[in-house]
């Protein structure tokens, strides 16, 4: 279900343990119960792994759910297999071999459904090392919120930061918000299954929101994509122009006393990062202040070799920390 104003409609709020579990949360119990654990990594580690001899086709759960390796269906629990088909993620091929459409990462004790490899589609629902860092900044950035917290996720894609903050904080209800309603399906899963009280809202931008949060949380896109997918590209800024304007815009939703942690990716340029510069120059001069800190000096080095960052020296990851004033 999908509600643009969480405010007023609380029909949208899906409480823990009060429905029946759907196909996908069914399939995360499975895999909970079976200990399946396994965390994406960067789309060049992975191409790097498959590429190894005797990767052509996986033998078990994390060659399928993983590795995103077609598997033989004998290999494979009865159990995660019905769920996975049940789900519409199952593809059976004309060779006998089984694939799943989705993958299937833990970060920080919690299961999250996502996209398959490669994401090459528009509407691809990423998860990574990346997800782990902002999910790590996040409980890095939680102390003196108050009780029972509001919580945001904006742009959430599988709901990595919203979750992880929603399953630390005694409480918590969560508003998971994006753009894409297949990553809001995959994120509603993932909430149900981590037992938390939460919502779905599409929305185009911050201010289609009409309610006030004492913590957002956002992951923006932040590289420099010439294919333009709304999961991957930042806009200008060689990249940053978007994670400059969700924070400006997620600001304006900080109930009073309110945070917003951001975790984002930035182009150093002839020894500069152009995103804090930006942050300097746009941050409102009162009633806000801001913490802005290096996290990785260097990330994602195999992209410099592309024309799109010939200008770009390295890209850092970086954790944004803004508090409004009580």
């Amino acid at each position: 279900m999908m509600n643009a104003h969480p405010d007023t409609d609380q029909e949208a709020r899906h409480t823990a343990g009060k429905t029946s579990p759907g196909p996908a949360e069914k399939l995360l119990r499975a895999l909970d119960t079976l200990g399946y654990d396994f965390l994406a990594p960067t789309p060049a580690s992975q191409r790097r792994v498959l590429e190894r001899e005797g990767h052509e086709v996986g033998a078990n759960l994390m060659d399928f759910l993983g590795w995103s390796l077609p598997c033989r269906s004998g290999d494979l629990p009865g159990e995660v297999l019905r769920a996975i088909e049940e789900a519409g993620f199952l593809v059976r091929r004309e060779d006998g071999l089984v694939v799943s459409r989705v993958r299937v990462s833990r970060v920080f004790g919690n299961l999250f459904i996502h996209s398959r490899f490669p994401t090459a589609e528009q509407d691809a629902v990423f998860l990574g090392p990346d997800s782990h860092r902002f999910g790590d900044y996040i409980l890095r950035n939680v102390e003196g919120l108050p009780v029972k917290p509001r919580i945001l996720d904006y742009g959430a894609g599988a709901g990595v930061g919203g979750i992880t903050a929603a399953t630390h904080l005694q409480g918590a209800s969560l508003t998971l918000a994006d753009i894409n309603p297949k990553a809001l399906a995959l994120a509603a899963a993932n909430a149900s299954h981590a037992a938390i009280e939460y919502e779905v809202v599409q929305v185009q931008q911050p201010e289609d929101l009409g309610c006030r949060y004492d913590l957002v949380v956002m992951h923006p896109p932040f590289m420099i994509d010439t294919e333009r997918r709304a999961y991957r590209d930042g806009g200008d800024l060689y990249g940053g122009q978007m994670s400059l304007d969700w924070a400006l815009g997620g600001i304006r939703l900080l109930a009073p006393g309110g945070r917003l942690v951001m975790h984002t990716g930035v182009s150093i340029v002839n020894g500069r990062d152009v995103v804090r510069d930006a942050f300097a120059e746009a941050l409102p001069s009162e009633g806000f202040t801001l913490d802005y800190h290096l996290l990785d000096p260097d990330i994602f080095g195999d992209e410099l070799s592309s024309a799109a960052y010939a200008e770009v020296d390295r890209i850092a990851a970086v954790g944004v920390r803004i508090d409004r004033a009580a």
